[in-house]
């Protein structure tokens, strides 16, 4: 009898090990990170295969000063224009707000031609408000003005999966509640067997009337529990103490573990230990900030591997 539980000791010692060694699959390189009122640190993560220099941009509320900052913490070591116009293949945006697009827009002058992949809704609202000839030049290859076609739009249905141009990766699109029937978006990254999940600014089920996070959820608990998911994105932008009546489509961190424990029931009690939970989207002043963080490691009983992303600084996921 003992011998058997030594050998079962064993095992688990060896897979919890495999697990932990796990070679890194992707690399991240976070442009922007908070949400709110700070227009050089907005939403934007740069995601490429590891031993590659193929990434998309996951959102792209800032550019330029994300991309500078990157270069001074030695992520890079070529030009910023280098990086802007032949590392960065792609922008997948995940919903319309300025905090999310104002640095695509920005630097659209001084890009080169590539794919900027949204659902319809967000597409349409782009070229309606922004791309049209008016508000700014229209980059694309679609909408009202001039259609100057620097800029590929590609529009995705939900939950098909399509290659990502220029990339070995591939992207699946997923819809989320953003002050309902506003939509947003969680985009799922895979890249051969691995993959990444990142989450578009979203507001809990229970005050969206939805079901896009139990539905979100249910497609990516099997890749969790074979721990084929690297890693997942999503926000948190306001401490416990904000008010349901005032979230705004966010999550709290109570939020945030309510929902989390949702995916438990579908992963089984121990698949979270461990499992790498990027947070984003932290809105200012910065006592709301470290409450946030604070709050998350005081109620994080699931033993998630909580990362605080910092601007400019490299990760391998």
């Amino acid at each position: 009898m003992k011998s058997t539980i030594s050998f079962l000791i064993c095992i688990l010692w060896v897979t919890t090990t495999l697990f932990a060694q796990q070679k890194a699959a992707f690399q991240l390189i976070p442009l922007g990170v908070k949400g709110g009122i700070d227009e050089t640190n907005l939403s934007a993560y740069l995601v490429a295969p590891t031993g590659t220099n193929d990434f998309i941009s996951l959102d792209a509320g800032t550019l330029h000063y994300g991309i500078e900052k990157a270069i001074e913490n030695k992520a890079f070591n070529i030009s910023a224009k280098q990086v802007l116009r032949e590392y960065i293949k792609g922008y997948f945006i995940s919903h319309a707000h300025l905090d999310h697009v104002s640095g695509l827009i920005i630097n659209s002058p001084a890009d080169s031609s590539k794919t900027v992949y949204a659902t319809k809704k967000c597409m349409t609202m782009m070229q309606d408000h922004y791309f049209n000839g008016e508000t700014w030049a229209n980059f694309g290859d679609e909408g009202p003005g001039f259609q100057i076609k620097r800029y590929h739009f590609q529009t995705l249905n939900h939950q098909q999966e399509i290659p990502v141009t220029n990339t070995d990766m591939f992207v699946t699109a997923f819809p989320l509640s953003h002050v309902s029937p506003f939509e947003s978006t969680a985009f799922l990254v895979r890249y051969h067997e691995d993959y990444l999940l990142y989450l578009g600014d979203t507001g809990p089920d229970a005050i969206e009337n939805s079901n896009d996070l139990k539905q979100l959820w249910t497609v990516v608990s099997p890749l969790i529990k074979t721990k084929k998911l690297r890693a997942m994105f999503i926000e948190v932008s306001f401490p416990n103490e904000q008010a349901n009546t005032a979230l705004y489509g966010h999550l709290t961190p109570n939020w945030f573990y309510k929902e989390l424990k949702n995916l438990q029931k579908l992963t089984g009690k121990n698949a979270l230990h461990g499992f790498k939970t990027i947070i984003t989207h932290q809105k200012p002043p910065v006592e709301n900030m470290v409450k946030i963080k604070t709050q998350l490691h005081d109620q994080n009983d699931l033993g998630l591997d909580l990362i605080f992303p910092e601007q400019g600084v490299k990760l391998e996921l």
